[in-house]
């Protein structure tokens, strides 16, 4: 399993990677405003944030939706070859593709965090950072057209579901009878939790949909770029390496401490765009606001909450689905309207998750002291 689990990482973050670093570009390239991506680009995160609500109403992760889930996220790619000239038709790709990786992520990270617990999973979920990197490393050196993009993405596309496939049909029935449990997730009452986390990832939109353009729109040669890029993924993979013993501690306090250095992460890329020097070390800080924060995120809500499934869905979801939405919005517009001041907005939101984040965990105090 732990080899399995590890293939598919590697070909989902590949994705991810071609979607992320190279997608915004090549829609720049054919014509896009930076508006027009920023819309594009939230459809995916919008429909992750919808569809976990759907299972709070009868409907069920199990194998049936996971199947029909990698059907939805294979004719999504293949759609994206007749859709790159029209707005309309790409928003529904983007939508159609949103909802296949919404689904099977959160099936496969309850797997591993099943299977292998939450100090193996950095060492297994690495191989997700090396497909990121190296897909990066590959495709910059022979995009010259949007096609050559989109056949990245169908083929790793294939690769993942073929995967996921093999991994769901092997695994046991212990993710179905999570399914079982009571909902005890309340968003209202546990609201400062989930709006640190889902803050974090607003701030990311800035970097996810426009850090590319951002850089060459500064001067920095789009190699240089991809090698910012990959030098965050290296160091993101060296913490996922070793985070084990950091996983032993203090779950909480490990996520208030990573949105704040992310906070400033963003202000230096806000000071410094043009400094290759700090530009290299604010990519170090990807090792903490990127791969700490998620192993930390996803195995605090592992622990917290009874109906485990539910929760990483609505992590994807909210977090990464809501959270990634309005970051992609805002960023679009920050950019179009305000381009200088992108990265400041995005360092303000992710002092703002820490904080919030802080007042969760004095609320856990005080209940504890009741």
């Amino acid at each position: 399993m732990p080899i399995l689990l590890a293939s598919f990482y590697f070909f989902y973050f590949a994705i991810v990677g071609v979607y992320i670093i190279f997608m915004p570009k090549v829609l720049s390239m054919v014509g896009y405003s930076a508006s027009d991506i920023g819309m594009i680009f939230a459809a995916g995160p919008l429909v992750r944030f919808i569809l976990p609500f759907a299972f709070t109403r009868g409907m069920k992760l199990n194998i049936k939706s996971f199947n029909t889930a990698i059907v939805i996220m294979l004719l999504s790619s293949v759609s994206f070859y007749f859709s790159i000239d029209n707005f309309y038709k790409l928003l529904f790709s983007n939508i159609g593709l949103g909802i296949g990786l919404s689904l099977i992520l959160p099936y496969i990270e309850v797997i591993s965090l099943k299977t292998i617990g939450k100090e193996r999973y950095g060492k297994i979920r690495l191989f997700g950072s090396v497909g990121f990197v190296l897909v990066a490393l590959v495709l910059v050196k022979f995009l010259s057209s949007a096609d050559i993009a989109l056949s990245y993405l169908l083929v790793l596309t294939f690769l993942t579901a073929m995967v996921a496939f093999v991994i769901a049909k092997n695994a046991d029935a212990s993710s179905e009878k999570a399914e079982e449990v009571d909902n005890d997730i309340s968003l209202l009452s546990d609201w400062k939790l989930w709006a640190g986390l889902t803050l974090m990832q607003v701030s990311f939109g800035a970097f996810y949909n426009f850090f590319t353009i951002y850089e060459t729109d500064y001067g920095i040669s789009m190699d240089m770029t991809i090698y910012l890029w990959s030098f965050g993924v290296i160091a993101e993979i060296f913490m996922l390496f070793f985070q084990g013993r950091l996983l032993r501690g203090n779950l909480l306090l490990i996520l208030q401490i990573t949105t704040f250095v992310t906070a400033i992460r963003w202000f230096l890329l806000f000071l410094f765009p043009e400094n290759l020097m700090i530009l290299f070390f604010s990519q170090t800080l990807h090792a903490l606001s990127f791969a700490l924060f998620h192993s930390a995120a996803i195995s605090y809500l592992y622990y917290l909450y009874k109906h485990k499934s539910l929760a990483q869905q609505f992590f994807s979801g909210i977090t990464y689905g809501l959270g990634g939405f309005v970051g992609a919005i805002y960023a679009g517009y920050v950019y179009e309207l305000f381009p200088r001041y992108l990265f400041l907005s995005a360092a303000f939101i992710a002092f703002m998750a820490s904080w919030s984040l802080y007042l969760w965990s004095q609320k856990l105090k005080r209940n504890v002291v009741v």
